[in-house]
């Protein structure tokens, strides 16, 4: 397989980062209902950035194999989104279903905005999942062709992540990230990302 198109097919950027909780230097201790609510969402990050950082990884190694069968590399790229689907939905569920965080000015719309962002990238997965599903692995040419198709979707999807990312950001501002920074899944996500940095 083309090295360079898996490299884009690779390149749905990991968003639980932005929740991880990094550590806050602010003494005065959240508020304790705004602790309970940094629990109910940091509690759904640990198995999500793994599943996402999973299906990243799988995607990633095809591009060592370029003598992968086209079935195999199918399988392969119809699971890992699928898994991205799942991961960005369930995320987008627990911060959802948590609420708007508790006493933070404009909490409601960040909470709102970083859950639309979650389950548009979840959807978005979910097409391409669709579309790999859809490719004629007998003809090596037009699967090819199909797989570069694809890569154009998540180039734009990379776009979609950006923006993600951003709506997370803002979500986790001020004594919002002082009460995620407290959450022990939250620190599980953080040290898994800097591991995945540095490893």
């Amino acid at each position: 397989m083309n090295k360079k198109l898996a490299a884009a097919l690779s390149g749905g950027a990991v968003l639980v980062v932005a929740l991880s909780g990094c550590s806050s230097k602010k003494d005065s201790a959240p508020d304790p209902k705004l602790v309970a609510w940094a629990k109910t969402v940091c509690d759904a990050v640990p198995a999500q950035d793994a599943k996402i950082r999973s299906a990243n990884a799988s995607i990633a190694k095809i591009a060592t194999d370029s003598d992968l069968p086209p079935k195999t590399a199918k399988a392969t790229y119809s699971q890992a989104f699928q898994d991205m689907a799942d991961g960005y939905k369930a995320l987008a569920a627990a911060i959802s279903g948590a609420g708007a965080p508790p006493g933070v000015d404009d909490g409601a719309k960040r909470q709102q905005d970083a859950a639309k962002n979650l389950s548009g990238l979840s959807s978005s997965y979910a097409g391409l999942k669709k579309q790999v599903d859809e490719l004629d692995t007998k003809d090596q040419g037009k699967f090819a062709q199909g797989l570069r198709g694809v890569a154009d979707q998540t180039k734009q999807i990379g776009e979609q992540s950006n923006s993600g990312t951003e709506a997370l950001k803002r979500l986790e501002q001020g004594d919002v990230k002082a009460a995620m920074a407290k959450q022990p899944s939250c620190q599980v996500a953080a040290s898994a990302s800097a591991s995945a940095t540095t490893g």
